[in-house]
C-alpha cells in the first residue's frame, strides 16, 4: 500500500468552489484556524464544511478497502472516522453546524445528495 499517498484534496475542494460558484454561494472562507480543519467555514453562519475522502475517512461507496494490509488500512481508517466523530461533536457543542461531503458526492451523477446538503447550509445563509 505504499503506493497510495493522500495528494491534498485540490481536486475536491476545486469541484466545491465551482459548485459554490455556480451555485452563487459566497461568505466561504478557506484555511480558517478553527478545531479540525475544515475545508470550507461560513464564519456569520457557524458552518463548517468537510470534503472527507472515501477511502480515507471510511465510506463505503465503492470498494475502497486494500486487499494488501487490510489490517493496518482497517485501523487507520477506524481512526480516521472516530477523530471526524470528535471534531463534529466538539464544532456541534461549540455552537456550530458541520456538514460533511463525501468526496463520491461531488460528482454529476451524485448532485442531488450533494444538493441536500447544501440546503441546510442556504437555509442558514437565507436567515442572517
Amino acid at each position: 500500500m505504499r503506493h497510495i499517498r493522500s495528494s491534498g484534496n485540490a481536486s475536491t475542494e476545486g469541484k466545491m468552489i465551482a459548485f459554490f460558484k455556480a451555485h452563487r454561494i459566497k461568505g466561504w472562507q478557506r484555511n480558517y484556524k478553527i478545531y479540525g480543519k475544515p475545508d470550507f467555514v461560513f464564519r456569520k453562519q457557524k458552518t463548517a464544511v468537510f470534503l472527507d475522502g472515501c477511502f480515507w475517512h471510511g465510506h463505503d461507496c465503492r470498494n475502497t478497502r486494500p486487499a494488501q494490509n487490510a489490517e493496518y488500512w482497517q485501523k487507520k481508517r477506524a481512526r480516521n472516522m472516530a477523530r471526524d466523530a470528535d471534531v463534529t461533536a466538539h464544532l456541534e457543542k461549540l455552537g456550530w453546524t458541520v456538514i460533511r461531503i463525501w468526496e463520491c458526492e461531488l460528482k454529476k451523477k451524485n448532485e442531488n445528495i450533494l444538493n441536500e446538503k447544501v440546503q441546510v447550509l442556504l437555509s442558514k445563509i437565507n436567515s442572517q
